[in-house]
């Protein structure tokens, strides 16, 4: 019987946009060096958006964990990656179905063709899940085009850890996922793979403390901001749960980063990493330690199929505005070959404007469609199942 040990996991969004990152090279070279320092035992690291940063991390790293993965996806790779001290024997990578707007370059969230990355890991006899997921940004909370793609991505997330994580020890999500613990997606996240925020202990102190994301201390945190809410928010995250065969115990949460990268006047990230160590027992026979509070769970997954409503609905408005503009846009056209005003030069620029808003109104709106409605009607078999349950009485799930 394998004794008590410590395990700690630490996850961190790295900020390495290369030419948009103020000192990335340097923040890479330090990170590297911190991670070296053999404090850490498995790392998730988000926002590693070049290779020679991965590369970099990767091989200052190594000598204390030599086990590491990237997950390459979309047009510019996930910007996820693992870094273990203990073998990785497998690797799955899951992109979710909808991922934010080709046209919304100054985003930039589609281009990176976002995902949740699976590690498994063998910790002496243990079998661990290791997951690094980077969900969809925020760009206005008092506006947010993007909850109807962060609730699915959670949701996404939470069925992809659930369906997988059958044969696991323990499971361990890190990452950055862009949503507070009272928004919508971190509801539908926890409650639906069942999982456990590390912060959540009773050596915790007062949650305003802990916030990861444009804190007052961060050199990158704009002085309006920081004066203006100091704490940040909280939106980087190591959540677990146990297995069958583990008894997981958590020691302690905390941002083990300093202010500043040592000898410099600059943090690591405008994000803040996260630590938490966990005890972990090899018992034979534990319980999972599932949370089964169907009446929460019911009115988050209501509440997530109201959001996928409104998208939907917001989605086909676009492609009646789309098609409007391309019938207006091709008249104009017409009107232009017809009459001699001596802008027939323009007709070029014109037509790639219409073949745009065309490509907008079919293509892209129907896997915008495709990706909502994939979601929402998982959302429904999820609903079945609760209602079944709480009546205790068998539906065909397959069905809904």
């Amino acid at each position: 019987m394998m004794a008590n040990t410590i395990l700690c996991v630490l996850t961190l969004n790295c900020w390495g946009i290369p030419f948009v990152s103020k000192d990335r090279k340097a923040r890479m070279k330090a990170i590297a060096l911190e991670l070296a320092s053999g404090k850490y035992d498995i790392v998730c690291l988000q926002e590693v958006w070049s290779t020679n940063d991965f590369n970099l991390i990767r091989d200052g790293a190594k000598p204390v964990l030599p086990y590491s993965h990237y997950f390459h996806s979309g047009v510019v790779g996930s910007g996820v990656c693992i870094l273990s001290r203990y073998p990785i024997h497998d690797v799955l990578f899951h992109q979710w179905p909808v991922n934010g707007y080709v046209h919304k370059i100054h985003h930039g969230d589609w281009f990176g063709g976002k995902g949740v990355g699976l590690c498994q890991i063998y910790y002496n006899d243990l079998l661990i899940h290791v997951y690094t997921a980077h969900l969809h940004a925020e760009y206005d909370r008092e506006s947010d085009e993007y909850i109807a793609h962060r609730v699915l991505q959670a949701f996404d997330t939470a069925q992809f850890i659930h369906m997988t994580s059958g044969g696991a020890d323990m499971v361990i999500l890190g990452g950055d996922l862009n949503t507070e613990p009272d928004d919508l997606a971190y509801q539908v996240l926890l409650l639906n793979a069942y999982l456990h925020d590390a912060y959540n202990q009773p050596s915790s102190t007062d949650k305003t403390t802990f916030g990861t994301f444009a804190t007052a201390q961060n050199s990158y945190t704009p002085t309006k901001l920081s004066r203006k809410s100091p704490n940040g928010q909280r939106i980087d995250y190591v959540l677990y749960k146990g297995g069958h065969r583990a008894q997981i115990t958590q020691e302690s949460y905390s941002l083990p980063l300093p202010e500043t990268v040592p000898g410099e006047t600059f943090s690591y990230s405008d994000h803040e990493a996260v630590m938490a160590k966990f005890k972990i027992s090899h018992v034979g026979n534990a319980t999972s330690g599932h949370s089964m509070d169907l009446e929460r769970q019911s009115a988050v997954v209501q509440k997530a199929l109201e959001i996928c409503d409104e998208a939907l609905a917001r989605v086909g408005r676009h492609r009646k505005q789309y098609w409007m503009m391309s019938v207006a846009l091709l008249l104009v056209i017409i009107a232009m070959l017809w009459v001699e005003w001596g802008i027939k030069p323009l007709v070029p620029f014109i037509t790639a404007i219409m073949c745009y808003m065309i490509f907008m109104a079919t293509l892209w709106n129907n896997m915008e469609v495709n990706g909502i409605l994939a979601g929402k009607l998982g959302l429904q078999v999820t609903q079945a199942r609760i209602q079944a349950a709480n009546s205790n009485v068998e539906v065909p799930l397959s069905n809904v």
